[in-house]
């Protein structure tokens, strides 16, 4: 195996570690919903990592963090991760093209929208109501530490001479 893929394999994976460890990491909403530190990583991947790279990070992520949470969704975290997957391609793909503030909405829509729509036909229109303001906030807070990290990450990454995305 060349060095570049062993590379790659090892970003995603410790990026994959991260959103674990950052599903540790709760800020309660005051409500009976917290949110927590998961997805950061996964965006954050974007300077790190091509697409599909920072889009599987985002999906492994997602599992580790379920499975520290009990998998409550039981399969449906399935159909989340496939959905972590796309938000942080495209996220990715956004953030290489040089849009770099079109990429936080869709990001914000993506993840704190949109994401939850399935739930609506296949729990609820309840659930779907109930989970958009924490899942919004969230988000938010996620992506907050995201743009705080990324320009860091990119500066350092430049110093050393290692590839940015």
């Amino acid at each position: 195996m060349d060095k570049g893929k062993l590379r790659l394999y090892v970003l995603t994976a410790l990026i994959a570690g991260m959103a674990a460890i950052g599903g540790f990491i709760k800020v309660p909403l005051g409500t009976a919903q917290s949110a927590a530190i998961d997805s950061a990583p996964a965006f954050i991947a974007a300077v790190l990592l091509p697409a599909p790279y920072a889009g599987l990070s985002a999906m492994l992520g997602h599992f580790a963090t379920a499975a520290t949470s009990g998998f409550f969704l039981g399969p449906f975290h399935m159909l989340i991760a496939v959905e972590m997957f796309v938000i942080a391609y495209v996220f990715a793909k956004m953030h290489q093209a040089g849009m770099h503030k079109l990429k936080w909405g869709f990001a914000i829509l993506a993840n704190g929208i949109l994401s939850p729509l399935p739930f609506y036909f296949l729990i609820s229109p309840a659930f779907y109501l109930g989970a958009v303001p924490g899942l919004l906030l969230a988000t938010a807070l996620n992506l907050f530490v995201a743009a705080l990290v990324m320009p860091i990450i990119a500066k350092a990454m430049v110093r050393n001479g290692a590839k940015t995305y």
